[in-house]
């Protein structure tokens, strides 16, 4: 899929009452050449979204754009993408990768949401199955940054991450609700059909208004669940990866976590 189509697939999508978030995939750059290039497709996706009047932002993983050549180029490719945003009323989210990046990304965040007027127009992503997720949950609230929670998908030691599935399950649902009581407007992507009803039950339950939050899932992925979410009045994201990096982005995946393509092909069938 290439930008134009991503493009139209948002507004299908857009139709259909759902947001999107728009992801160039791309990683692991070595050279500045490359990681320029990769944001100018994400300024072209910005401009996108202002002439169609779209419900759309954009995530951007930093070894993307020069993170492991210079930190610091990383940080201005990115400040350049944020006052683009701004300046069309949308927002960036800074993806989330392996845990030798969570330190650097959420610093990161925090220095770009607080320049003047950029409040409100960065997050970035938290991944349930480590074990300092908890404290950095609060740590963002606090300064009133937009967190994409989700499990997490990479291949962790056991000294950072929860290496049983119920445990990761068990402490995604005590941040979720965490997140969604915060006031601080969050993403709960999941598939899970039991989590997405526990946070259903939360709601209910304590009051919250369904746009207190949203509901993010994947581009083709439980395609019945995210329209029945819409109709009972949800707000659901869909995340919508694209470009010619898919193969070397799933080959990563699939090294790293086996069991990520199972999900995968277990939820394509439930449409």
């Amino acid at each position: 899929m290439q930008p134009a189509e991503a493009i139209a697939a948002c507004e299908a999508l857009n139709r259909e009452g759902m947001a999107v978030t728009l992801d160039s995939l791309g990683e692991s750059v070595v050279e500045e050449r490359a990681a320029r290039a990769s944001a100018d497709v994400y300024h072209q996706l910005l401009d996108a979204v202002q002439a169609r009047g779209l419900d759309a932002n954009v995530s951007v993983k930093l070894t993307q754009v020069g993170m492991d050549i210079d930190p610091a180029l990383a940080e201005r490719i990115v400040g350049e993408m944020l006052e683009h945003a701004a300046a069309v009323d949308s927002f960036v989210r800074l993806d989330m990768e392996g845990s030798a990046y969570t330190e650097a990304t959420l610093a990161m965040t925090e220095r770009l949401h607080a320049r003047p007027g950029m409040q409100g127009r960065i997050g970035t992503v938290l991944q349930a199955y480590l074990y300092r997720t908890a404290d950095d949950a609060r740590r963002l609230v606090e300064q009133g940054i937009r967190i994409r929670l989700c499990k997490g998908a990479y291949k962790e030691p056991g000294e950072k991450a929860f290496p049983e599935k119920r445990d990761v399950d068990e402490n995604y649902v005590a941040l979720m609700t965490y997140l969604a009581a915060s006031g601080v407007f969050c993403g709960i992507a999941t598939h899970d059909e039991r989590i997405v009803q526990a946070m259903r039950r939360f709601v209910e339950s304590y009051g919250l208004p369904k746009h207190a939050f949203e509901f993010q899932m994947l581009y083709g992925i439980r395609r019945d669940l995210q329209r029945a979410l819409v109709g009972d009045g949800y707000k659901v994201r869909v995340y919508l990866p694209f470009g010619t990096e898919w193969y070397p982005y799933f080959m990563r995946r699939l090294a790293e976590r086996p069991a990520n393509v199972l999900f995968l092909a277990k939820n394509f069938l439930k449409q």
